[in-house]
């Protein structure tokens, strides 16, 4: 039902979305290393949204018929310049998905796949939350990282985040 073009955009984007898990679990060690643990934890329920956006897909092309062929994960960056290097990097890294999924919509619009289309538009609406969110995030440390009392507020809230995957589908 899906053409191998639609599969193998899907497949790459499945590896982008593995990849994004492991970079923000990189970010999360980052902070953990720094003792700010809700940050971590902001980013270690990040990486599972991501692998459940993975796990989202597989199912998709699984269920269209498409050849899941699963990809090499590149090892991501563990060495950071700072929280708000970090968090800026987590706002471009949102930004490059984001034309990723934009991608795979044009080329299933052009092939006439609209169940493809469909399918992708509950993570077209995710992307622009997480843009959205990380945005907001980006600025939020731009004005606390020299604050500690501020930076551990921040650290607190971002403590109160917690994966659901009912959210997820």
């Amino acid at each position: 039902m899906v053409t191998d073009k639609i599969a193998k955009l899907i497949n790459e984007q499945i590896t982008k979305e593995q990849y994004a898990a492991q970079y923000y679990l990189s970010m999360s060690a980052w902070f953990s290393s720094k003792d700010l643990d809700g940050i971590a934890n902001y980013f270690r329920v990040q990486s599972k949204e991501e692998l459940m956006h993975a796990d989202k897909m597989f199912d998709y092309l699984n269920d269209v018929g498409g050849e899941i062929v699963i990809g090499e994960i590149p090892k991501p960056p563990h060495e950071f310049e700072s929280a708000i290097d970090i968090f800026e990097k987590a706002l471009e890294h949102e930004k490059i998905v984001t034309k990723s999924i934009f991608n795979i919509v044009k080329n299933a619009n052009d092939e006439s796949d609209f169940a493809t289309t469909s399918f992708l538009q509950w993570f077209i609406n995710e992307q622009v939350e997480e843009e959205a969110s990380a945005s907001q995030y980006v600025t939020k440390i731009k004005m606390v990282s020299d604050n500690p009392s501020a930076l551990y507020l921040f650290d607190q809230e971002l403590a109160q985040r917690v994966f659901d995957p009912a959210a997820e589908n």
